[in-house]
């Protein structure tokens, strides 16, 4: 999908081309401007529209984003073209990989009974999943467990970004009262977009990176990996997980 953006007096500029499964468009759009820090509030959102230029097979597989000021794409330095892995091969130089943001901040915490329930919780509600057997899945939870929105895309970040999108779109960032679990490693992508959604509390099911790990330690997130069964490994931020005698 190919995704672009424009301000007021703007043409459309192409932002960035990635493999997505389809389905929740416009919120991996706007997620993607926002994680990527070419939108710095939901608020900067104006319109997000197919574009439509009559019957052509790519009709669906463009989006446009419109937000209420200037673009200048320079500064982002983007090569346009997002990998469904890792996320981080559009990215020109290794200083455009940090995006700017401040540490999160949320006293949320969350009970070890809370956590071991989520990975079957997320495994459950994974349709898709279920039809195709090849896709990853991002969910954001209350502390007390209850799914609030659920996301499937055959990238990983591409899942987070559409949280994000969703969540902007709906007026509800930051997501400080929110726990993010991801069906598969946890990468620096993926802890850098939750801290600009400003999730306190980022799982996962596998392994978390090594630069996940100092990146969540950095922006003030803990980070889980290995979430399976009734175990678990904190690796940052512990204070957030209440561990019951």
């Amino acid at each position: 999908m190919a995704i672009r953006v424009h301000g007021p007096g703007q043409e459309p500029q192409p932002l960035a081309v990635t493999m997505r499964t389809p389905g929740d468009d416009f919120d991996l759009a706007v997620g993607f401007c926002i994680t990527e820090g070419v939108v710095r509030a939901a608020d900067d959102i104006a319109e997000v529209a197919y574009c439509v230029q009559g019957e052509r097979p790519q009709e669906y597989n463009e989006v446009t984003v419109r937000v209420q000021r200037p673009i200048d794409l320079e500064e982002h330095g983007r090569q346009f073209v997002a990998n469904a892995s890792c996320g981080l091969c559009g990215k020109a130089t290794l200083d455009q990989i940090e995006i700017e943001c401040e540490p999160v901040r949320s006293r949320m915490t969350v009970s070890r009974s809370v956590l071991v329930k989520l990975p079957s919780l997320l495994r459950d509600a994974q349709t898709v999943f279920d039809t195709t057997g090849g896709l990853h899945a991002a969910a954001c939870f209350d502390v007390h467990g209850g799914l609030r929105v659920l996301r499937e895309d055959v990238g990983r970040h591409n899942a987070v970004d559409k949280l994000v999108g969703n969540a902007a779109r709906e007026q509800q960032l930051p997501l400080a009262d929110r726990l993010l679990l991801v069906s598969g490693r946890m990468s620096f992508e993926i802890v850098q977009k939750a801290a600009v959604a400003g999730v306190p509390i980022l799982c996962a099911v596998s392994a978390p990176s090594s630069l996940a790990i100092e990146a969540g330690q950095r922006l003030g997130q803990t980070v889980v990996g290995f979430l399976r069964g009734e175990r678990f490994i904190v690796y940052s931020h512990p204070e957030r997980i209440e561990l019951e005698c």
